[in-house]
């Protein structure tokens, strides 16, 4: 440790020493989601205005980098995400941030195969005693990302958990080039999503889809917390957990005895995870707790990973479900909301998975801006939305009014079923869409 501790103090430099290494051109990777460079990203944003072609990129911030902010007219930066939430998607609103579209198991090949950095910023725990510094609840690409990097720093805050792998859920000391002593901020929390009815009922027809032995995998939102609360009050038991996103949904059904592993046919007994997104209960119960495993995300979304475990649930969301069985997750338009993310690669790893269920749920309606009530199951999608899920892939689709499995069925087959499951106040129109589209729906079978 005396020499781990002499290593430190050389490569230890304040953050506006670490910012004085970027050059104009040059390539820079963050950290991603609630573990974000924050002492860096403020340096470096005090001299943007000297330099010019940067780059810098991460996932799913959760605070928007002050680099972005400060450069409107991108005369000096530029910065992309490969996945959006609320603070990339108000960046990219103000034309301040782009998209990086990509499946997410492929994320780390993508950057091995093609992409590099000048210097990636990595916000850590503290060094262990063995030298480590521990990614915390962002696993995700961030090995891939320095493994590609000419030059590594990490940038220290207290207030990350140490999340045991796993794997390659640490650097160790001689592995980096220098280090910052943070600001320390606490992590953001995300807390659990208001509590609608009409999530409460879908999360009452999924329940039905799950059995006793399945793996989970839950994606972000109020639903999955929602089918969180109804398992631990259910008689469901032994289950497992695989998700790209460890939520507080998980925790709870780990407290409640609901999830143990123990039928996972991989890391039993784990939750095994890629990233953390929630509450301050989830971070504290993840600090050096060997029940969960933080992997890279070409491990955890490897469709042939997911479908080594039997009878995988997977449970996202989307925006809209066109009559061709094509959904849209991460565009209204070209209005660009969120991103491919996993959802692909649960889709995929569930159907392989043996009894598995890959399931998108979503709202029958929705209302718009101007007061209006709107179908999410729609004749075709708003033109300029990008399709998440092709409906050659599609295979469970969830509302309010019902669960409709649709692979091996024929387009009509499919329009019958998605409009069995619309809000009852628009299929009388949605059947005479789809009749004016070529697809030869029977009203009489409309339930």
């Amino acid at each position: 440790m005396k020499t781990f501790l002499e290593e430190y103090k050389s490569k230890l430099i304040t953050a506006s020493e670490a910012a004085k290494f970027v050059k104009s051109g040059d390539r820079i990777y963050y950290s991603e989601f609630a573990i974000f460079p924050e002492a860096f990203d403020e340096a470096l944003a005090s001299r943007i205005t000297e330099l010019s072609d940067i780059y810098v990129a991460s996932t799913c911030v959760t605070k928007a980098p002050l680099v972005a902010t400060i450069d409107p007219e991108k005369k000096h930066v530029r910065y992309n995400d490969w996945h959006f939430g609320g603070a990339s998607r108000k960046l990219h609103t103000m034309d301040l941030a782009s998209y990086i579209p990509f499946t997410y198991h492929q994320a780390p090949r993508v950057v091995k195969k093609y992409l590099s950095h000048d210097i990636s910023v990595v916000t850590t725990t503290p060094m262990d005693s063995n030298g480590y510094f521990n990614f915390g609840i962002s696993n995700s690409m961030c090995g891939a990302n320095l493994l590609k990097s000419k030059k590594i720093i990490v940038e220290i805050n207290e207030n990350v958990p140490y999340c045991c792998g796993g794997n390659f859920e640490s650097i160790h000391i001689s592995k980096i080039d220098h280090i910052i002593e943070g600001k320390n901020s606490p992590l953001a929390q995300v807390p659990k999503g208001k509590i609608q009815e009409v999530d409460r009922a879908i999360a009452k027809i999924i329940l039905n889809e799950i059995e006793d032995g399945s793996t989970l995998q839950f994606g972000i939102g109020a639903l999955p917390n929602i089918v969180g609360t109804l398992i631990t009050e259910s008689d469901l038991k032994d289950l497992g957990i695989h998700s790209e996103m460890l939520t507080d949904a998980c925790i709870e059904l780990y407290e409640a005895g609901k999830a143990t592993g123990s039928k996972k046919q991989i890391d039993r007994y784990k939750l095994a995870y890629t990233f953390a997104l929630g509450t301050k209960k989830l971070y504290d119960f993840l600090h050096n707790n060997p029940t969960c495993a933080s992997y890279p995300v070409n491990y955890i979304n490897d469709p042939r990973i997911i479908a080594l475990n039997s009878k995988v649930i997977s449970i996202n969301n989307a925006l809209e479900v066109d009559l061709f069985s094509q959904v849209a997750s991460e565009s209204d338009g070209p209005r660009h909301i969120s991103g491919t993310g996993g959802q692909l690669d649960f889709i995929f790893g569930a159907f392989a998975s043996k009894g598995g269920k890959g399931i998108i749920a979503l709202s029958s309606t929705f209302t718009d801006k101007n007061g209006n009530i709107k179908s999410r199951i729609v004749p075709t999608l708003v033109p300029g939305s990008v399709v998440t899920t092709p409906r050659s892939i599609v295979h469970y689709v969830a509302t309010e009014y019902g669960i409709v499995m649709l692979k091996g069925k024929s387009t009509w087959e499919r329009a019958e079923g998605l409009i069995s499951i619309a809000h009852p106040n628009f299929r009388d129109d949605l059947i005479k869409q789809a009749n004016n589209m070529n697809i030869w729906v029977r009203s009489n079978k409309i339930a």
